[in-house]
């Protein structure tokens, strides 16, 4: 007996990941649709901003008109029905705003963690799914899904170097059960590939890799636009406390940055303390801003719990970055300490920290100190 067939949410940016992800599970084919293969799909674009902003009509990221375009003309290349879903209020608020707020409190921001938490995976997936009676989510993440001993398992994807569980980790059981990633199993020339075959607009279309809601790649204008912060002079202090230069506004920098200081000390330093209450950027040699130990708020396991209250893992602070062993250890209510086995270069407050066991993504939290900044 054939079961019944899957409705399938595929969300589509407008690039290539997506499109093709949308191709996989409507079972389209250079030869025609698999039947085997083939569920009931719904492309679905989501609009988080208005149209016709200043720098949005020249800018092809997954935000804009021409994005919308694309993947509509995608969606037509399927036979699949397209719909705009309408985000603007969530994504101003959970991660625009939240970017900016973050930096006024020091931190670093990582949006694309917070648009797949708040938008990808609860506003798409939660209204997505109620507004056409579907089953599941498709996206074009590079990283796969299974089910191992009653629960839900993320796993990094074949290919290493698109995998985009980094981003991920906030998945809960709930919303893995709810997802397929059609592309965990590709590579990237493979996904071009497939594209190039079934003739899709976005086959050559190069990926972005700028905030999509900052146009003009600047994000201090942001910062004054949405938060009116202009910045404010203020010292430049080095490890003893000596005033060694000037900035131009604590939230113009981040941890770990050398570039745009203006400070000469005869051997290269970078940002290694950020103090939004005293405006005052501190900073310090190479070795310096390199850390063993770190602490983490915010933590979340996709299994829904830990794995105990100290256990080894693997922990990445960047995406790209190379994850390296440590020891983590449960901290109060919703923190980890993460003591690693080799200095990670600068850990900065507000970017995740993601473990893993293997190929399995455990989860993670969001960086909150350096131990060598919250010893002083």
């Amino acid at each position: 007996m054939i079961g019944r067939m899957s409705r399938i949410v595929a969300a589509m940016s407008g690039g290539v990941d997506s499109s093709v992800a949308a191709a996989m599970v409507a079972g389209v084919t250079p030869d025609g649709i698999n039947a085997e293969t083939a569920d009931e799909v719904v492309g679905v674009w989501m609009r988080t901003h208005p149209f016709g902003g200043e720098g949005w009509e020249a800018k092809r990221s997954c935000c804009s008109p021409d994005a919308a375009d694309d993947a509509r003309r995608v969606a037509q290349i399927l036979g699949i029905p397209f719909f705009v879903l309408n985000v603007e209020d969530a994504f101003g608020a959970r991660v625009i705003d939240a970017f900016a707020d973050a930096y006024l409190q020091g931190a670093t921001p990582n949006p694309c963690q917070a648009c797949n938490q708040h938008i990808k995976f609860d506003e798409l997936l939660r209204r997505g799914l109620a507004a056409y009676g579907a089953d599941q989510v498709a996206t074009g993440h590079y990283a796969r899904i299974d089910r191992a001993d009653g629960r839900w398992r993320l796993l990094r994807s074949l290919d290493t170097n698109k995998d985009q569980t980094y981003f991920l980790w906030i998945l809960t059981q709930e919303q893995l059960g709810a997802t397929r990633f059609p592309l965990g199993e590709l590579t990237k020339p493979q996904v071009r590939e497939i594209a190039g075959q079934l003739a899709l607009p976005t086959a050559d279309k190069p990926e972005s890799q700028e905030i999509c809601f900052v146009p003009a790649g600047d994000y201090r204008t942001l910062l004054q636009e949405r938060r009116g912060y202009a910045g404010e002079p203020g010292p430049i202090l080095d490890a003893h406390g000596t005033t060694v230069g000037t900035h131009t506004g604590y939230a113009h920098y981040t941890v770990g940055q050398r570039h745009g200081l203006g400070v000469a000390l005869g051997e290269a330093v970078y940002v290694r303390e950020i103090r939004p209450a005293s405006n005052t950027v501190v900073v310090g040699a190479r070795d310096e801003i390199a850390q063993s130990r770190f602490t983490v708020s915010g933590r979340h396991f996709v299994a829904g719990e830990p794995p105990a209250e100290r256990f080894e893992a693997r922990v990445r602070i960047r995406h790209r970055a190379p994850d390296v062993a440590c020891s983590v250890t449960l901290l109060g209510a919703d923190g980890l300490v993460v003591e690693t086995a080799e200095p990670v270069w600068a850990p900065a407050p507000g970017q995740g920290a993601v473990l893993y066991d293997g190929d399995e993504c455990l989860g993670g939290g969001r960086i909150a100190q350096p131990n060598a900044a919250a010893a002083e």
